[in-house]
């Protein structure tokens, strides 16, 4: 327990009805509280030269770099963003200072006065650029088999490439975050996903034991990866305003400066060259990835390593060469977002798979069963597929619902359909879970279980089916077990809410824990017992090879997309998806019929609609008029049904699931556009004027 004593924020614990009795952080209002508004830089790439500010009124002030009484980096995979800009700045919208007082108004009135002299220096603003000029990040490789030597002896050499775009998160409710500093201790509140992560932010920017830094979540509307690092951002800027001003400081953005600032999902090239033996059938694949990271490195490394651990898809390609590398350029640093690099790859790789079968002039779906990841194949990293893989009952299963094979060779011009096959990894990849050694704490206080978890509710059910597993286990009434509130005082740190891990890892601790609880439930009135995460025994993991296990078992899914395309306009009209998954046992099939429609509809939107170009770094599309995303009239007809195949480690059997859907969605419309226009689509978002061209050039 922590020294510090936390102030509640009224919140509502599992209410029978919806109340409107939740509390955002807009919400919540502080005695005495103070605004925020953030000065950013309007520089892709400058030297700051001077910074002008004019006479502040009383209870108004200006916080810089220069009150941060540590370190002015943002802890994370790579702690090199700067909390406040230094003597430089490197992307568009990077924080510069906060304006802090109690009259909005005055402050926006304020800012608008501040003058900041630059001297702009040479930008790098896209990954061709930023390859010629060598500006890497980070860079992995590995290999399986004997790719070299299998390229010699090929009978015919495939070469392509695939391009995917920039995606922001538009979450319903936009970043916000309040700091309380009060009785020599550090109150943080907010919309976030990993109050653990700010917890160690603050304590290298404050210099501070964690035991006078409590992290309290307020209800959070949607996260989707956006506010898993960047509230630590926030959260020290608004840290070290409020031991300045001795006040409580919120800060939270409107839509346009949340746009411009926040992470997004790394752009993409994937360069491919396949090998084929006399079958036609792909013996060996090189594949090398660009991710372009932006202007600070932060999680990019492991959003990186998923890209590359799951280039291979659901494919076994005997002999292999990956090399992946993440580029510097002047544009809003990318982060976590649903999928977390598997997306670009995966539909780069299904892409190349369809593209390579019309071109055989082969069923696109035919020639992919024929290199089909089985049970007791390696895995690309020489791992082994340890489960059974259900993907010929799953293929089965959205044949017989969708009609695929009647409708692909019966396609019109502009009328198409396609089918995607996929794969998530559950978990932390390598010995993330093992690092990490995520804790639970079950407490029993009569007749009623508190859950003692850091895995946050932002909209994914996450709550409700953790009380489901152990209220089933202990046959009790879901109204007798509740979830303590996420504070970092109060609870252990079970690991962040990220990496579909909430209910195969956490869920699977609550479950033991229950079982544990179950035996003992007449000992005492009050129990309390806590687990320990521990990954399998048979799991191992070489971190500098690159060569294990990268997951201790995965999900699997497959989509059939049907679509129209106006032939005037070239806009795409997603009419159906049809879904198949084995995501091991469904906790809540309700709560999960919900992600898979959400995240289809996401998917549906990065494929089709959601462009976000950064011309010279500076973002075309920073609003919700500029930048599109799919409406109530855009979400086709889902049809969903599961595959049950339980994992042994698994709460109940169930696997990861949040992520998953969000990767099938893009390659399978972007194969029915291929079907429909007979021509390869290479390139995602797929515009009007995309498939314009590509539909004049086949002409």
């Amino acid at each position: 327990m922590k020294n510090c004593i936390s102030k509640p924020i009224n919140r509502v614990d599992a209410p029978a009805k919806i109340s409107g009795k939740a509390k955002y952080i807009g919400d919540i209002h502080f005695e005495n509280q103070l605004f925020a508004k953030t000065v950013r830089s309007a520089r892709a790439k400058a030297k700051i030269v001077s910074i002008k500010t004019p006479t502040l009124p009383d209870d108004y002030y200006i916080i810089d770099k220069n009150d941060i009484p540590g370190i002015n980096r943002m802890r994370t995979v790579v702690s090199d963003h700067p909390i406040f800009a230094e003597d430089e700045v490197n992307y568009i919208g990077q924080p510069i200072l906060l304006v802090v007082g109690p009259e909005r108004e005055k402050i926006y009135e304020i800012v608008s006065q501040i003058k900041i002299k630059y001297k702009d220096e040479a930008a790098i603003y896209n990954l061709e650029e930023a390859e010629v000029k060598k500006a890497v990040f980070t860079e992995y490789s590995y290999s399986k088999g004997e790719p070299k030597a299998t390229f010699q002896h090929a009978e015919r050499i495939i070469e392509d490439e695939y391009r995917t775009g920039r995606q922001e998160h538009i979450y319903l409710e936009p970043q916000g975050i309040t700091g309380d500093y009060k009785d020599g201790c550090m109150y943080i509140y907010g919309s976030l996903q990993c109050p653990f992560y700010i917890e160690g932010a603050i304590q290298d920017v404050l210099g501070w034991d964690s035991d006078r830094i409590r992290i309290i979540q307020s209800t959070t509307g949607g996260a989707f990866g956006g506010k898993e690092e960047f509230p630590s951002l926030m959260a020290c800027q608004v840290a070290v305003a409020s031991i300045k001003t001795k006040r409580p400081v919120k800060m939270i953005y409107d839509r346009d400066e949340d746009i411009i600032c926040s992470t997004k999902r790394h752009p993409s090239i994937v360069r491919y060259k396949a090998g084929l033996n006399k079958n036609n059938e792909v013996v060996a694949l090189d594949i090398d990835i660009k991710f372009d990271a932006g202007a600070y490195s932060e999680l990019s490394p492991v959003v990186l390593q998923r890209g590359m651990f799951s280039a291979t898809g659901v494919y076994n390609f005997p002999n292999l060469k990956v090399r992946g590398r993440n580029f510097m350029t002047n544009n809003v640093p990318s982060g976590a977002f649903r999928g977390f690099g598997a997306p670009q790859t995966i539909f780069s790789t299904e892409m190349l798979m369809h593209n390579i079968a019309v071109k055989l002039g082969t069923n696109p779906l035919d020639y992919k069963i024929r290199h089909l990841l089985k049970r007791g194949y390696p895995t690309c990293t020489s791992g082994k597929i340890r489960d059974e893989v259900k993907l010929p009952e799953i293929i089965e299963k959205v044949e017989k619902m969708s009609w695929y094979r009647r409708k692909i060779g019966k396609h019109k011009k502009f009328k198409g359909v396609g089918l995607s096959l996929f794969l998530h990894g559950c978990g932390f990849t390598g010995k993330g879970e093992a690092t990490i050694k995520g804790k639970i704490i079950l407490k029993k206080n009569g007749d009623t279980v508190t859950l003692k978890v850091s895995s946050v509710e932002m909209g994914q059910g996450a709550e409700t089916c953790l009380r489901k597993i152990v209220a089933h286990t202990l046959s009790l009434p879901m109204k007798k077990v509740i979830c303590e509130t996420i504070d970092t005082g109060l609870i252990p740190n079970s690991g962040p809410t990220v990496a579909s891990r909430t209910i195969m890892i956490v869920g699977g601790l609550l479950r033991q824990a229950s079982l544990e609880l179950k035996d003992r439930w007449n000992d005492a009135n009050e129990i309390e017992i806590s687990k320990t995460y521990k990954h399998p025994d048979f799991l191992s993991w070489d971190d500098d090879k690159f060569e294990g296990d990268a997951y201790p078992t995965y999900s699997w899914g497959t989509n059939v997309a049907e679509i129209e395309i106006d032939p005037v306009t070239y806009e795409i009209d997603v009419k159906k998806i049809t879904a198949v998954y084995d995501v091991g046992v469904p906790i809540d099939e309700k709560t999960l019929e919900g992600q898979i429609q959400g995240g289809i509809v996401q998917g549906i939107g990065w494929a089709t609609i959601e462009v976000m170009n950064s011309p010279k770094g500076k973002l075309t599309q920073h609003n919700l008029t500029d930048y599109k995303i799919p409406t109530s009239m855009d979400v086709p007809e889902i049809e969903c049904e599961f595959i049950e195949n339980p994992y042994e480690f698994g709460p109940f059997g169930a696997k990861c699931a949040g992520e998953l859907p969000f990767v099938g969605a893009p390659p399978a419309v972007a194969a029915a556009v291929s079907n429909a226009m007979s021509v390869p689509i290479r390139n995602i978002p797929i515009t009007p004027e995309y498939l314009m061209e590509l539909d004049k050039h086949e002409d």
